[in-house]
């Protein structure tokens, strides 16, 4: 069961903030994240770098994220947001100046673990807590608006990324986007987060700091729910980012194959818009066994490609709900007073499988003999973690014993 919490009153959002959130995110995730993934080829193209270590930089990059998220909830806890996502950006900021001026593939790597360190202060995980904070039991609404404006960031900033590229040069198209982000995100942070967050009200019985915190994340429940969500992750990140492959393999051309992936993207949006319709107490069991079904459904049905499309918007759409399980599960049952730490401990192996979800896929498929093969072992981890959501359901559902 849950360690006994009560959800603290919301701190009160400033006018604009959510909309200066949603600006800074979309950037963030646009520079910090899909820029490199447009510009791989160009800058192998340039240096004489492979591809897969050009990509490996990025990976890398993610799983700092991954470890640097459990520092970033603590002082997000201690400080507030102001302080913390400003210094992310400038990081980031630093971070994409040494990725364009790297003159070898060291350096380049160097530069993605620095940036990895400004997408923990700057991405999801910090504004999902502050969205929660502001906002309290009314999170879920305004934490979909922010997830669905910034969905958008890749397609504003793949195409602009590759305008630049074509115009300046990788290196010089990244040295642009650093001062896109400074410009952008620095002062909206500083204009719009709270500088710290408010004492707690006298009598309002919340988590009692450190101690407590450290009883949640030790508790059966909060390990339980944490293996959960990396089952599901697993599954869903690697058969949807491997979704050109595995159609390819099915008989799609690679055109077709592509607008398979445009189309789990869209199914995301979709997701996102009917993660509020879902019971709040039946998000887990839903979403679990829809995903099972989705990739069931991708690995076993033959060739037909509007099948399969549509198999993927399913796909896409779970994992839209996803992300906002993601953020809403932690607070949902322990409250937001400490919420920075405990959503960066429970999210770090989250990152640490999204990160290693693209090379899993073409691994799993050359050890298993194809990527049909590779989709039916991921829906075999999405299904065991709907077992688990069924399991803990039971669990929460069955009556006191009788003393």
């Amino acid at each position: 069961m849950p360690v006994p919490t009560r959800i603290l009153a919301a701190e009160g959002a400033p006018r604009g903030g959510l909309a200066a959130l949603c600006i800074t995110q979309t950037t963030g995730w646009g520079v910090l994240y899909y820029a490199l993934i447009t510009a791989v080829r160009p800058i192998s193209a340039d240096t004489g770098w492979d591809p897969a270590l050009v990509t490996g930089a990025f990976s890398a990059g993610l799983l700092v994220s991954a470890a640097a998220g459990i520092s970033v909830g603590r002082i997000l806890d201690r400080t507030g947001p102001r302080t913390l996502m400003i210094g992310g950006s400038l990081v980031g900021v630093l971070a994409l100046v040494m990725v364009a001026l790297a003159p070898n593939l060291p350096l380049f790597f160097a530069a993605w673990l620095l940036a990895g360190t400004a997408q923990a202060a700057v991405l999801y995980q910090p504004a999902f807590t502050v969205i929660s904070r502001w906002y309290g039991a009314a999170r879920v609404r305004p934490l979909t608006v922010l997830t669905l404006v910034a969905g958008f960031a890749s397609t504003i900033f793949a195409p602009v990324t590759a305008a630049l590229t074509f115009a300046f040069g990788w290196r010089g198209a990244f040295l642009i986007l650093a001062g896109v982000m400074g410009l952008i995100t620095v002062p909206l942070h500083a204009r719009y987060l709270n500088r710290s967050w408010a004492p707690a009200v006298p009598g309002t019985r919340v988590a009692d700091g450190p101690a407590m915190t450290r009883e949640v994340r030790r508790s059966p429940e909060f390990l339980a729910l944490q293996a959960l969500m990396v089952l599901l992750c697993l599954g869903l990140y690697t058969v949807t980012l491997n979704i050109i492959p595995l159609l390819v393999e099915k008989g799609a051309d690679y055109a077709t194959a592509a607008l398979g992936l445009g189309l789990v993207g869209a199914g995301q949006v979709g997701g996102r818009l009917l993660f509020a319709a879902i019971p709040s107490g039946a998000r887990l069991p839903v979403i679990t066994a829809t995903a099972a079904l989705a990739l069931l459904l991708l690995a076993a049905l033959p060739g037909r490609v509007p099948v399969l499309a549509a198999a993927g918007m399913l796909a896409g759409a779970v994992r839209g709900c996803q992300t906002l399980l993601q953020a809403t599960i932690v607070g949902d049952r322990w409250g937001t007073r400490n919420l920075g730490t405990l959503q960066g401990v429970f999210a770090a192996p989250l990152t640490a499988v999204t990160a290693i979800a693209p090379a899993a896929g073409p691994l799993l498929a050359a050890w298993l003999g194809g990527y049909t093969a590779m989709a039916y072992a991921m829906a075999a981890s999405a299904a065991a973690a709907a077992i688990l959501a069924a399991a803990m359901g039971l669990r929460e559902n069955r009556p006191p014993a009788k003393r």
